[in-house]
């Protein structure tokens, strides 16, 4: 019995705190330190500077978060891209209707 299985979490090893990359991290960071400077600049009196402040970090952490059956939210919403503006055609050759032209007469 050579059979080997790789468990399902092969990859989270290769993974900061398992979740994340170099590239996730810094761009949360990023996101982390605009939001700051913009908590810092703008008037914090009223509420819309307050949201505005927070949006930065709020986009980067919705990005990097996790989510099922994908790496994270920036993953998925490429895939979804990538899907929708490149669309495939497939020939069916299948065993029901020969090459798709319907039943022979």
């Amino acid at each position: 019995m050579d059979n080997f299985l790789i468990p399902a979490n092969t990859k989270k090893s290769m993974l900061i705190f398992g979740l994340f990359t170099k590239f996730d991290l810094i761009m949360f960071g990023i996101g982390i330190a605009i939001t700051l400077l913009l908590l810092k600049f703008l008037p914090s009196g009223e509420i819309v500077y307050a949201i505005i402040a927070l949006l930065p970090a709020l986009i980067t952490g919705f990005l990097v978060m996790p989510v099922p059956n994908y790496y994270n939210m920036r993953t998925l919403i490429a895939s979804a891209i990538g899907f929708y503006m490149n669309p495939r055609k497939f020939k069916w050759k299948g065993w029901c209707f020969p090459h798709g032209e319907g039943k022979e007469k």
